[in-house]
């Protein structure tokens, strides 16, 4: 799974170009090889090609080796950058002969390739939809139809340091000075309590060198998680009605916590993403940080916390625990030379989800799957996994076309502006309804 952290996409009318002039290119690269250059695997009628950002390719591989061995199919995983993978889906799909039989969808891009995308209504029994998480179903369905099934899915979680939390010290001091007993928080109010508590200097030389938490200005996602924490049903614009919500008391109210913790983080805000909050937390800079759950069995063995690292649910606001389901889906294009093989396989995927779990990110979409491991050591992160993704504020983002754009253009270049001593919160939120009220028109 990608976390985005340095490259851009395009904005809508740019994608529109790029479509539209690279189709004549794809055209002819088409004649000489396939995605990822290996030839034409349609031609192949034991082959299905299925492209792939990076981190998902090692999720897939156990569930294509399953495959090859009961059915006799070899499932081609094509691996491509996060960036390249978006780019050539959408040229793929826009010319209509497209040489990738299944792609694995970041959810945020569900809603813009909808058109070009095979239903998979059939798949989505009872039983089915029964064992995965509201949002991702909510998410798999546009324009009344289900185009792509979840195959691993992801949410912020709380990390903290036990070492700092279960030292009787610290438990003493903080129960002397709040009133209560030292745990991970479970609410806004505890955090910011337990962020202040250990924002310390700890070496004596006079210089704060321990931050209780972090807050991240170059990436909205842990905005939006807070967003619906306080209770806002859309956040950022009801994709359906077209009403833009940006501005709404919810939005605020998350916008004021969320910059309340910045005198016990670090600065450089403005320019703190996911790789920055995993360095500082990983070199013991951080006693807390709010974090994506895959992290846990991602821990590399030199970080002085490896053996110190607690996980808890995503913290609650004013209408509960909330998060940002991040999901990624199987979905089949509608022009694909072999759209029965190719829903077999996402079939197969969704019927063997468990084997995603003992992969290097270890991450799974099925509740069944995530139970299955809850109690296994090593997957501490599942129940806390479970609990923020069966949140009923785990709400998904909104399904518009138009999301990268709005985050890119918009929603990030308000955030680096509000971590900024001074900034006018109503303010910049109103400036961000109308500037989304323009991209969407």
């Amino acid at each position: 799974m990608k976390l985005r952290t340095r490259t851009r996409f395009p904005g809508r009318r740019a994608r529109v170009g790029i479509a539209a002039a690279t189709t004549l290119i794809t055209a002819i690269a088409l004649t000489g090889c396939g995605v990822g250059g290996g030839g034409d695997a349609s031609a192949d009628a034991d082959t299905l090609t299925v492209v792939v950002e990076g981190g998902g390719k090692a999720e897939l591989e156990p569930i294509a080796d399953l495959y090859k061995e009961e059915t006799g199919t070899t499932v081609k995983l094509v691996e491509l950058p996060y960036a390249g993978l978006y780019d050539r889906i959408s040229t793929e799909l826009s010319s209509g002969s497209p040489t990738f039989d299944v792609a694995a969808l970041d959810a945020i891009w569900l809603s813009a390739f909808a058109d070009g995308l095979a239903p998979l209504d059939d798949l989505y029994t009872d039983d089915v939809k029964d064992d995965l998480f509201g949002g991702l179903v909510t998410e798999a369905k546009v324009n009344d139809s289900f185009v792509g099934m979840p195959v691993w899915t992801n949410s912020e979680i709380l990390f903290y340091r036990t070492d700092l939390f279960e030292d009787p010290t610290n438990k003493a001091d903080f129960e002397a000075k709040f009133g209560y007993p030292l745990a991970a928080p479970t609410d806004w109010e505890q955090y910011r309590d337990v962020a202040e508590f250990f924002t310390r200097d700890t070496d004596g030389d006079g210089q704060t060198d321990l931050y209780g938490t972090d807050v991240k200005g170059a990436v909205e996602t842990e905005w939006l998680a807070t967003v619906s924490q306080a209770g806002e049903e859309h956040m950022v614009l009801d994709a359906e009605s077209g009403d833009v919500t940006i501005a709404s008391a919810e939005h605020l109210e998350a916008l004021d916590f969320y910059t309340s913790l910045l005198p016990y983080a670090p600065s450089g805000a403005s320019q703190l993403d996911w790789a920055g909050s995993q360095n500082l937390f990983y070199q013991g800079n951080l006693a807390m940080m709010r974090f994506w759950g895959h992290a846990y069995r991602a821990t590399p063995d030199d970080s002085v916390v490896k053996d110190s690292i607690g996980v808890a649910p995503m913290i609650a606001g004013p209408a509960g625990i909330g998060g940002v389901p991040g999901a990624w889906y199987l979905s089949v294009p509608t022009a694909g030379a072999k759209q029965e093989a190719a829903k077999e396989f996402v079939q197969f995927a969704y019927e063997h989800n468990d084997l995603s779990a003992d992969t290097s990110l270890g991450l799974v979409a099925r509740k069944s799957a995530f139970e299955a491991k809850s109690g296994e050591a090593g997957f501490e992160n599942y129940p806390a996994l479970l609990d923020t993704l069966n949140a009923p504020q785990t709400l998904p983002r909104p399904a518009t076309p138009e999301w990268q754009e709005i985050v890119d253009s918009v929603l990030v270049p308000m955030l680096q502006k509000a971590v900024e001593p001074g900034a006018d919160n109503a303010a910049l939120l109103e400036e961000a309804k109308s500037q989304i009220e323009a991209i969407i028109q």
